[in-house]
């Protein structure tokens, strides 16, 4: 056998597996006639047989007919020569059926030969077909391992491509960060030999313009952050050259306005001053604040993280970013406190009265009223339902009587075989008696 076994389509370029193609189409047609065959054997010995029947029924009919003519005769000699004539046309039946079915079987037993051979052929080619399919599998699989060994080849490839892209662009940017940084410190050189002459002031001023400079920048982030995250509280900025703190917030929120308010004061300076607590305190003072806080970068001597010094909460701005919202939630939760708590007697006093008033009682009794009224509306449409579902059952019972005495009627005419078996007008298993 040739070991090409497939084919490709001009069309679709699909590869046709030519032996699985010829195998199934040979089974299907091998089935096909046996199944014919079987088929037309079968009925050719139904007709025999329904043959033999007519032939008893004629010899039946004969043989009555023959004892009306023949009254005379005697009984014995009548049944002695039915009988033989019985026995005679019985053996000549049995010998012709047997013929008959001794030539379809010796038919039968040859295309079962055929059958077999062919079978076993296909077999044969099935196996053949498994062997080229796992060869095909194995192949596939060499194929996918020696294309995975490829890829992994190129990725590690790519991979090392990137490693010296990426070293490359990272050698750039360290590059131009150290151009820029010699630029500036070359553009500083220059101020440095310009102020050469008056070096004391110019020392000074330059102090005196960092300071103020870091100072704007550092109060202009703290308003900046907590107008972003509380959009709804009151950031008032003190003008530079007033007095009072850098920053006051007015804490507001959807329910309730007014519920404390924060100063805020920066400083960003090398040294801390005891000063900066007494001058926050007089400005909180100025716009009646409740909380006072002080973000600056360097702590007292005794301190090494956010405090509380003589009143004054003194943070970092990094503990300043998390300390914010703690600082408003708590004058939030103490506003609200100081709410429930004024006036409680006469609220308390104010209440009594309503749930004693005739107000209150009417309200009730209407609500009473509306209920009792969904009652009664609720017990008449139960009573409703309740007499239409009599109706309805009633009208149903009526029709499966009239069914089942149709049914029965039908069987009793026809027989219980010519009827369509209907489970629902049948007794369960195991009830020998009692009503359909």
């Amino acid at each position: 056998m040739s070991s090409r076994t497939t084919i490709k389509c001009p069309n679709c370029q699909t590869e046709i597996d030519v032996n699985e193609v010829l195998s199934s189409e040979l089974e299907q047609s091998l089935t096909a006639k046996h199944a014919a065959e079987l088929e037309q054997n079968r009925q050719k010995y139904k007709r025999a047989m329904d043959e033999l029947k007519t032939k008893e029924v004629s010899m039946q009919e004969a043989k009555e007919k023959f004892d009306d003519e023949l009254k005379q005769a005697t009984k014995k000699q009548l049944r002695k020569a039915l009988k033989v004539e019985r026995e005679k046309l019985q053996t000549e039946i049995k010998k012709e059926v047997t013929e008959e079915q001794s030539e379809s079987l010796a038919l039968l037993q040859k295309e079962v030969a055929d059958k077999s051979k062919q079978v076993k052929e296909l077999h044969e080619t099935k196996a053949q077909v498994e062997q080229l399919k796992r060869e095909k599998e194995e192949a596939t699989s060499l194929a996918k391992l020696e294309a995975q060994k490829a890829l992994n080849d190129e990725l590690k490839c790519e991979k090392a491509k990137l490693a010296q892209q990426a070293y490359d662009e990272k050698q750039q940017v360290l590059k131009e960060i150290k151009e820029a940084s010699e630029l500036e410190l070359k553009a500083k050189d220059e101020q440095i030999a310009q102020m050469a002459k008056s070096i004391e002031d110019a020392k000074r001023k330059a102090e005196q313009g960092s300071m103020q400079v870091q100072g704007e920048a550092l109060e202009t982030l703290i308003e900046a952050r907590l107008a972003c995250h509380f959009p709804f509280d009151t950031i008032a900025e003190i003008k530079k050259g007033a007095f009072g703190a850098d920053c006051v917030q007015t804490i507001h929120t959807r329910e309730a306005q007014n519920c404390g308010v924060i100063c805020y004061e920066s400083k960003n300076t090398k040294a801390w001053s005891d000063s900066w607590v007494a001058k926050l305190k007089q400005d909180m003072l100025k716009v009646n604040a409740d909380i006072g806080v002080l973000v600056t970068a360097v702590y007292p001597n005794d301190m090494k993280r956010m405090g509380f010094v003589d009143g004054i909460w003194v943070c970092s701005l990094d503990e300043f970013k998390g300390s914010a919202s703690l600082l408003r939630e708590s004058l939030i939760r103490v506003h609200s406190t100081l709410q429930k708590e004024d006036n409680k007697a006469d609220k308390m006093s104010l209440l009594y009265s309503y749930l004693t008033g005739n107000e209150f009682n009417m309200q009730l009794k209407a609500i009473v009223d509306g209920f009792m009224a969904m009652q009664t509306e609720l017990d008449k449409e139960r009573r409703s339902l309740m007499a239409s579902w009599k109706r309805r059952q009633k009208l149903i019972d009526g029709v499966l009587q009239n069914t089942t005495e149709m049914y029965g009627s039908l069987q009793g005419i026809a027989g219980p075989a010519a009827l369509e078996k209907i489970e629902a007008l049948e007794l369960s298993d195991g009830v020998e008696g009692g009503d359909s």
